[in-house]
């Protein structure tokens, strides 16, 4: 499988070529004319940094939007993944940190809520669908919710304590009041979005309640069986905000701009997110909240 469970990159601008659309985009947003001697002769934010704090539920669109941005603009970003629980308390630790890109809007409520991000910045970017994820061929034959209590079903979780799927994953087996009988099928415990598909797509696990998109990171080895659509308890969506502790607020807000803009959204659309509300609709139904927050209960683990 292609991703990586959790991933600190440190680039600068590519040196390769990335095509023309790409340096176009580059001279009608930032000005920028070309490069002399490998530093930039006109774009705006050559030899600045920003530190970014990104979900991996986002984690395959975001590295061709960094690598875009990075190339439109010559600035460099510094991107850490990891579960989005993760991801906000190096956030709250370091107080150093420029952008916060969690996987689902409770994780950014709770930046807010601790300060660590400015609540006038944050921007949706995509939408997600929680979705049942088998291996290729769904060998075990897996078909609905109630197929996870089954004993010969070995099920995997994101943490929900720290991992935004596995927040969802939690959630919907409460709804559909399956928690505690799905709950003893329970194999692993994994710590991020990325760990979480590659249980899956490696056999760790026969099913694992996910995101839709999984099937999309791995399509060889990962297909979805949909909820039906009165058994989606929220929509997910990926937002993206500047923080406080931003130590250069203009690259931030730049970026945040780019990733939500026309380049963003095709980035996310290459990869079969959603886009906007009206898609993610047709995975629930009209009534279905997005967004928002919901409180695990403490005795999730009991």
């Amino acid at each position: 499988m292609r991703m990586e469970p959790v991933k600190t990159r440190l680039s600068g601008p590519p040196p390769h070529f990335l095509g023309l659309t790409v340096m176009i985009v580059g001279v009608l947003l930032f000005g920028g004319c070309g490069r002399e001697d490998g530093q930039s002769a006109g774009f705006p934010f050559s030899g600045r940094t920003i530190v970014l704090y990104i979900g991996s539920a986002s984690q395959p669109p975001v590295e061709s939007i960094i690598d875009q941005f990075e190339q439109a603009t010559g600035a460099t970003c510094i991107a850490h993944y990891g579960g989005s629980g993760a991801m906000l308390a190096q956030l709250e630790v370091t107080k150093r940190g420029d952008v916060y890109f969690p996987g689902s809007s409770d994780y950014m409520a709770l930046a807010v809520e601790h300060g660590l991000v400015d609540e006038e910045t944050v921007k949706p970017v995509a939408y997600l669908v929680p979705a049942i994820c088998v291996g290729k061929g769904n060998p075990k034959d897996i078909r609905s919710l109630a197929d996870l209590a089954r004993e010969d079903v070995r099920v995997g979780l994101a943490r929900p304590d720290s991992v935004c799927v596995g927040l969802y994953a939690v959630e919907t087996l409460e709804q559909a009041g399956l928690w505690e009988a799905v709950k003893p099928q329970v194999a692993a415990y994994v710590q991020s979005c990325a760990q979480t598909a590659q249980a899956v797509s490696l056999g760790t696990v026969d099913a694992v309640v996910g995101w839709r998109v999984f099937a999309y990171w791995s399509p060889d080895t990962i297909e979805t069986v949909a909820l039906e659509p009165r058994q989606v308890p929220r929509l997910g969506t990926i937002p993206a905000g500047v923080t406080t502790c931003a130590s250069d607020v203009e690259l931030a807000q730049a970026f945040l701009d780019y990733v939500s803009g026309p380049q963003g959204t095709a980035a996310f659309a290459t990869w079969h997110y959603l886009a906007t509300e009206t898609e993610a609709r047709q995975w629930a139904e009209a009534d279905t909240p997005v967004g928002g927050q919901w409180a695990l209960p403490e005795d999730w683990d009991q």
